[in-house]
C-alpha cells in the first residue's frame, strides 16, 4: 500500500544519504509535471536531500533556448504573444514543423495568411513539410547550418543598410565584434554552406529587413543541437539589429516542446537553476532561497545534467534515483548506456501513470500518478501565460497527484533526516503549493506574485510579468528597450559557425 511503498523509499533514501552523501541520489523529472509539481520536487531535492541532482527531460529540448535569451536578453523570457503571430508582416519558421508539432498554433497562422495574403511566411528546414505548404519561401538548407545562415542573412542587411542603427547604439552593446565577424559571411559563401541559392538567401534577407515587423518561431530544429545555443543567439542577433523586438508583431519566439517546459524552467527544474530564474551556481541566489524556505544553506556543488545524471548512475556514483513522468528508456540519447544505468541502479523508483513503458521494467519502486486530466495545479505556455489546469475525471485505482506524492514521501524522509522539526512539506492543496512558489518570483524577471489560483478562475490565463496589485497581464517584453543585464543593454553574440560533427568527420 501506500504507507509501506512510501516508508520503503523514505528509509532506502536516508540510509543512502547517510551512507554516500546527498549527491548519490537523484531526480529525473519532466516538462509534463504541472507547476506545483515541479516546485515539490524542487525543494524536496535541494532543501531536503540537499543535492542539485535534479534534472528535466527539458534539458534535452529547451536549455539552447534559455542559454540563447539568458546570454542576449538577460533572462529566460520569450519577449512575444501568440496574437503577434496573427499581425507580424514577415514572418520566419525555423527548426520546426509546427503544422504537427504545433497545430492548434499553426491554425491560427493559416487563417492569419488567409486574412492577410500579404504577409510574408519564411520556413527554413532541410526537409518539405506539411508546414513549407504556407510558405512564401522555403529555405531548404543543409542540416546544421542555422548558424550561417543567420550570419550570411546578417551580412546582407548591413550590406543594404537594413538595419535599425539608432536601436543598436541606444540599447545594444556587442555589435562590431559580430560585425566584423560576418564580414566573412558573404552570400556566395553562405549559399555555399547552406546549399541554397544565392537567389533565395538575399529574397529572405529583403523580407526580413523590408518588414514593418519580424516574427521568427523555432523549435527542436534549432535547440537539439550540439551548436543550440549558437543557433538561438544568431537568430536573437537578426531581431536586434533590426530592432525587431518589442512590438506588435516582432521578436525572437520560441516554441517550447512540451505542455510545461516553462514552468520547470520558471521554478527551476535544471540541475543550474533555482525558483524564479536564479542561478543554483550564484550564492546570493542560493542564500534568497535557503532563507526563504528556511534552511540553513542550499548544496553548493553543481549538479548533473540529464547525460550527466545517467552516466553517474551508471558508474555508480548514483545509487539511488526517482523517475518522474518520463521514459528515459526510451526517450535519452545513447540507450545502451541508459538501460545499463537503469539495470545496475540500486534502486530507481518510477513515478508514473502508464505501466508499460520500457523505464517502467527497472523500476524496483513503481509508484501509480495521476494523469494531466486527472490532477489540478498549472502551466505556463510559450507566451508566458499560466493557466489553471482543472481535473477532467478522478484518477483511477490509488493513483495520485505527483505533488501528493512528493509531499507525502518529503515528510517521510524528513522524519529520518530531520527529526522533530517543523515540516517544509505541509501543504494540503496545489494552491497552496502555488501560493509558497510565486513569492520566489516577486521582483525577479519573471513576477507572478498577483497571481492564485483563485484569481486565474476569475480573470482567465495570464502572462508573466504579473506583480501584486496587477490587474492584467503583460502581453510583450522589452517595449522600453531595457533588458533585465547589467548594462541594461541586449547583447550581441559572436558565434562562428561550426559543421556539424558529423560534416568534420567525414
Amino acid at each position: 500500500d501506500w504507507d509501506g511503498a512510501l516508508e520503503h523509499a523514505a528509509s532506502v533514501f536516508a540510509e543512502t544519504i547517510r551512507e554516500h552523501g546527498p549527491d548519490s541520489v537523484a531526480f529525473y523529472i519532466s516538462g509534463q509535471l504541472l507547476t506545483e509539481d515541479y516546485y515539490a520536487f524542487n525543494k524536496l531535492a535541494r532543501a531536503l536531500v540537499g543535492t542539485n541532482n535534479i534534472d528535466s527531460n527539458s534539458r534535452l529540448c529547451m536549455s539552447s533556448a534559455v542559454v540563447g535569451y539568458k546570454r542576449s536578453l538577460g533572462a529566460d523570457a520569450p519577449p512575444c504573444s501568440y496574437e503577434d503571430i496573427e499581425r507580424s508582416d514577415c514572418l520566419l519558421i525555423a527548426g520546426s514543423n509546427m503544422a504537427y508539432a504545433h497545430p492548434v498554433l499553426f491554425r491560427r497562422l493559416e487563417a492569419a495568411k488567409a486574412a492577410r495574403p500579404e504577409m510574408k511566411v519564411i520556413v527554413v528546414d532541410p526537409r518539405r513539410t506539411d508546414t513549407c505548404e504556407l510558405a512564401d519561401l522555403h529555405l531548404a538548407i543543409q542540416p546544421g547550418t542555422d548558424v550561417a545562415l543567420c550570419h550570411g542573412i546578417l551580412h546582407i542587411l548591413l550590406w543594404e543598410g537594413w538595419i535599425d542603427r539608432a536601436f543598436i547604439d541606444a540599447h545594444t552593446e556587442g555589435f562590431d565584434a559580430l560585425k566584423a565577424l560576418v564580414r566573412d559571411y558573404t552570400p556566395a559563401a553562405v549559399a555555399d554552406i547552406c546549399g541554397i541559392s544565392v537567389e533565395n538567401l538575399q529574397t529572405c534577407a529583403e523580407l526580413i529587413g523590408q518588414a514593418p515587423s519580424f516574427l521568427s518561431l523555432w523549435c527542436m530544429g534549432l535547440n537539439q543541437s550540439s551548436s543550440g545555443s549558437a543557433k538561438n543567439s544568431a537568430l536573437i542577433n537578426l531581431h536586434l539589429a533590426t530592432g525587431q523586438i518589442g512590438k506588435v508583431g516582432a521578436g525572437p519566439f520560441s516554441l517550447t516542446g512540451q505542455p510545461n517546459a516553462m514552468g520547470g524552467r520558471e521554478t527551476g527544474s535544471l540541475a543550474n537553476l533555482l525558483p524564479g530564474h536564479r542561478e543554483a551556481g550564484n550564492a546570493a541566489h542560493r542564500a534568497e532561497v535557503a532563507a526563504y524556505w528556511g534552511v540553513d544553506a542550499l548544496p553548493e556543488a553543481p549538479g548533473l545534467s540529464a547525460v550527466e545524471l545517467f552516466e553517474a548512475v551508471r558508474t555508480g556514483k548514483v545509487k539511488a534515483l526517482w523517475i518522474a513522468c518520463t521514459n528515459p528508456a526510451q526517450s535519452m540519447p545513447d540507450q545502451q548506456k541508459i538501460h545499463a544505468a537503469l539495470a545496475t541502479c540500486p534502486f530507481v523508483v518510477v513515478q508514473e501513470a502508464y505501466a508499460t513503458t520500457e523505464t517502467c521494467r527497472y523500476a524496483d519502486l513503481l509508484l501509480p500518478a495521476a494523469g494531466w486530466g486527472e490532477k489540478e495545479g498549472s502551466v505556463t505556455n510559450s507566451e508566458r501565460r499560466v493557466s489553471h489546469v482543472r481535473r477532467a475525471v478522478p484518477a483511477p485505482g490509488e493513483a495520485r497527484a505527483d505533488w501528493a506524492i512528493v509531499c507525502d514521501f518529503a515528510r517521510r524522509l524528513e522524519r529520518q533526516l530531520r527529526p522533530g522539526r517543523p515540516s517544509l512539506f505541509d501543504f494540503a492543496d496545489p494552491a497552496a503549493l502555488f501560493d509558497e512558489y510565486k513569492a520566489l518570483t516577486a521582483g525577479r524577471d519573471l513576477d507572478l506574485s498577483g497571481l492564485s489560483h483563485a484569481l486565474l478562475d476569475r480573470l482567465g490565463p495570464q502572462q508573466w510579468p504579473f506583480p501584486a496589485g496587477a490587474s492584467a497581464g503583460t502581453p510583450r517584453l522589452y517595449g522600453d528597450g531595457v533588458f533585465p543585464t547589467a548594462s541594461g543593454r541586449a547583447r550581441f553574440v559572436a558565434d562562428a559557425y561550426r559543421a556539424p560533427q558529423e560534416k568534420r568527420e567525414a
